[in-house]
């Protein structure tokens, strides 16, 4: 969130809150802290979750800085965890022993 609201800030300071505002401003601490590392919902390996938590990030800023929603961390994990199967298909680690395509 930090980052992306840094590089808009950056762009255009008169158009786009800064990048510590984003931060400190209504639930980015707690749903950085307690909703969006929900184990039960979350992605489930390490490449998965970097993923995880950059959408979340992503979409966060962009509900609060383009949509009409002051605070976009609820809507932004719910529509990650939508993505979590998805995001675990393709990040799933090769099986230990596997050698390739031969049976």
């Amino acid at each position: 969130l930090f980052l992306i609201a840094s590089a808009f800030y950056t762009g255009d300071p008169s158009r786009f809150a800064a990048p510590w505002f984003h931060l400190m401003a209504g639930g980015a601490m707690l749903g950085a802290f307690f909703i969006a590392t929900d184990p039960v919902s979350g992605a489930t390996t390490p490449r998965g979750k970097l993923i995880f938590g950059l959408g979340v990030g992503l979409l966060t800023y962009i509900i609060r800085a383009l949509g009409g929603y002051p605070d976009g961390v609820a809507f932004a994990v719910l529509l990650m965890n939508a993505a979590v199967p998805l995001i675990d298909a393709y990040t799933q680690p090769p099986v230990f022993g596997q050698k390739g395509d031969t049976p």
